[in-house]
């Protein structure tokens, strides 16, 4: 009985960690594909990077800053995240509503891997 209830602890814990690599691996790919959409999106015109891109917009630190929604909130509505936190860069940053559902979890996994060290 005991044994029976070790070996059931041991294929536990071994499932959580290949389910925890597993997320780990997914979150890189999403990370990556957001990239590759923030490079095709353009949006280094308005913001920065490590310092690549315009500097008077820059998002190092944006996943400590904001929170996922926050993130998904100013991709997909711009103009009401503007008047909410009342900002006041110019220009406007633009709606990216009808980006496909895929590329907006993708910068928003990207966005939220920009943490402040």
């Amino acid at each position: 009985m005991r044994i029976r209830r070790i070996g059931t602890m041991c294929a536990v814990v071994v499932a959580g960690l290949l389910s925890a690599k597993a997320a780990n691996g997914q979150d890189k790919a999403q990370i990556e594909h957001g990239i590759k959409v923030y490079a095709a999106q353009k949006c280094n015109v308005c913001h920065a990077i490590e310092g690549k891109g315009k500097k008077t917009g820059p998002l190092d630190g944006v996943g400590t800053k904001l929170t996922g929604d926050e993130i998904r909130q100013w991709l997909v509505n711009a103009p009401e995240m503007t008047k909410k936190t009342n900002a006041k860069r110019k220009p406007v940053m633009k709606n990216y509503a009808k980006l496909p559902k895929e590329e907006i979890d993708a910068l928003v996994a990207y966005m939220q891997s920009l943490k402040k060290s």
